[in-house]
């Protein structure tokens, strides 16, 4: 393996044609989130089989947690397509039958020149295509299982998501301040899907009905003050939904 790819270092953002003949860059596959990249020798290898069947297995628990995976093998289009289906992948597969990234990385199986595969390597990469956990998987033993997989990511996905303990200081405050930008999923959503406990905090604001005004004391307690009595009843209405200031009717739970 070339001698810059290594943890802490940035993963090549190769661009090759996928199962469905798209030609697809690393970085737009990857997006956000982390990455499981397998470099495979390709549908001929029993091995690949195995590794791949397990990650398959496994598809729904990465999925959930906003995982990303790719293969890359030396196969051609069909072969490539056959080696997806066969082990049951819902992941983009990358076909480099040019050799392109074996070459670039140094990576070539000397020791199989029939096939001229890739040595196998599994990576587990960060947002920006940044290196994690680098697996050499020439010997079956030497390539991550899922649980290996599940520790790698567990550690990355700490590190990258700012959300990743709800108790660290300051993040309630944001939230409650209506900054998402700490916020996996939420800093993206746009304002009219904002939560219905902030609908609540803008209705106290004077914003939701009658605007601008805060209430006052003594329009909370049953005075005159009609936008505060008006508030008084969105109050009551926790239990069933509230009506935000972007239109929105959200049902309100404890």
């Amino acid at each position: 393996m070339r001698s810059d790819i290594i943890p802490g270092n940035v993963f090549p953002d190769y661009e090759l044609p996928d199962h469905t003949s798209t030609v697809r860059r690393l970085s737009e596959l990857q997006g956000r989130d982390p990455l499981i990249l397998t470099l495979a020798r390709g549908n001929y290898c029993p091995k690949e089989h195995q590794q791949h069947l397990e990650l398959a297995a496994h598809y729904p628990k990465i999925n959930v947690a906003y995982t990303q995976i790719v293969t890359i093998a030396t196969d051609d289009h069909h072969t490539l397509q056959e080696f997806r289906s066969s082990v049951g992948a819902q992941w983009p597969f990358l076909s480099d039958p040019g050799r392109i990234v074996q070459q670039d990385l140094g990576i070539q199986e000397y020791t199989d020149p029939e096939h001229n595969p890739m040595i196998p390597h599994t990576l587990v990469l960060k947002p920006g295509l940044v290196i994690h956990s680098i697996y050499n998987g020439y010997w079956f033993w030497g390539r991550p299982s899922f649980y290996d997989l599940w520790h790698d990511l567990r550690a990355a996905t700490a590190e990258i998501r700012p959300d990743w303990d709800l108790s660290t200081p300051g993040l309630r405050e944001a939230w409650d301040a209506g900054d998402y930008s700490k916020f996996h999923g939420w800093d993206q959503r746009p304002a009219e899907s904002m939560p219905a406990s902030l609908c609540v905090v803008d209705s106290l604001r004077g914003s939701v009905i009658g605007g601008g005004q805060e209430p006052t004391g003594r329009g909370l307690i049953g005075g005159s003050n009609q936008h505060a009595n008006t508030l008084q009843l969105q109050l009551r209405a926790l239990s069933s939904g509230v009506i935000c200031r972007y239109g929105c009717s959200q049902a309100v739970t404890a």
